[in-house]
């Protein structure tokens, strides 16, 4: 059984009183012991912010874990993270926020888009604030061009 249980929650975190991260969830349990951990059985989303308040990043699963003595937060089951900022969209499985590093990353097959260019890869990294995310041992992109005689061109 969790110790608390929230539902239909919104959580801020802030610095010097700016925003910089937006958590949605529908519901959150905490546990305590010695497996301590925050589940978010019913899906998480993740906002982050820029200094002038506008949303520049996102990230949404639809079950996340935060294991407290680790500090590793695993979030799973049709990721999403969109850029604001660049219009880049990606999908994965599976991805990990290693507080301890200050780093989140994936180690599993995702695809991104951006406008009119598909992207795959084999993994994922970047900044604890999603700022520097890239693509490891990308695979292929593919480019299309949207019109009644469509062209497609792919490269690796």
């Amino acid at each position: 059984m969790p110790l608390q249980t929230l539902s239909n929650a919104e959580l801020l975190r802030s610095k010097d009183g700016n925003v910089q991260v937006r958590l949605k969830a529908p519901e959150i349990n905490k546990y305590d012991g010695e497996n301590a951990r925050t589940e978010y059985p019913k899906g998480v989303q993740l906002y982050f912010y820029d200094a002038d308040k506008k949303v520049k990043s996102s990230l949404s699963a639809k079950y996340a874990i935060d294991w407290e003595k680790k500090k590793i937060m695993q979030a799973r089951n049709n990721v999403v993270i969109i850029d604001y900022q660049t219009g880049d969209t990606t999908y994965m499985e599976t991805i990990v926020w290693d507080r301890n590093e200050r780093r989140i990353f994936s180690n599993n097959p995702l695809m991104s888009k951006n406008g009119q260019r598909i992207t795959y890869g084999d993994g994922f990294v970047s900044d604890e604030k999603l700022e520097n995310p890239r693509i490891l041992r990308q695979r292929g992109t593919i480019e299309w061009i949207d019109d009644e005689n469509t062209d497609t061109t792919a490269t690796e």
